[in-house]
């Protein structure tokens, strides 16, 4: 189940919090509960990138990005994810999670999160690419950030531009040759 109530006491926590320009990382202290894991007692893969939401979307709120979703009838979803998971999480371990915006291109906005355990070793990382929806389809990040109040785009990091080119090349849909075999 989606953490609902988590995702509230987020909102609610960070309500008053300062607003966040394009780059600024948001902070958020996050623990591994029971419903979290998986047979190995620890963080469930396809949890901690739920998990992930909650730093995120706090990110988008202080940014700004999610008055600007509200003002323009937009829509906001994930295109896409490359994780590395590093570092074990275990129940009722406490995690710092950095969220920030690194950059966009032509379609996509890139957003990057990683956790933290208290000794500093990073537990993982993830890079989202990101786009805003309107009814005519994917809206253009510049056309977004305009909406928000931004000018100036971010560097795109090379090690994005390698995934960006990554994706073009991977075949859509895949596995087409084993199903006509």
């Amino acid at each position: 189940m989606y953490p609902v109530i988590r995702l509230a006491k987020e909102f609610i926590k960070y309500r008053k919090a300062p607003a966040l320009t394009l780059g600024d990382i948001h902070v958020s202290h996050h623990m591994c509960l029971p419903w979290d894991i998986d047979l190995w007692m620890e963080l469930n893969n396809g949890r901690t990138l739920t998990l992930y939401d909650l730093g995120r979307l706090i990110l988008a709120k202080r940014s700004g990005l999610l008055a600007a979703i509200k003002r323009h009838s937009w829509g906001l979803t994930m295109a896409g994810a490359v994780v590395r998971y590093r570092q074990r999480i275990r129940m009722f371990e406490v995690v710092e999670m950095r969220s920030r915006a690194l950059c966009w291109d032509a379609r996509f906005i890139y957003l990057e999160q990683s956790m933290w355990k208290r000794d500093g070793t990073c537990a993982g990382h993830v890079c989202y690419r990101a786009a805003i929806v309107g009814p005519s389809g994917i809206v253009p990040p510049m056309q977004v950030a305009a909406a928000m109040g931004v000018m100036d785009a971010l560097p795109i990091p090379d090690w994005i531009a390698a995934w960006i080119e990554s994706e073009r090349l991977r075949p859509w849909p895949p596995m087409q040759d084993a199903a006509n075999k």
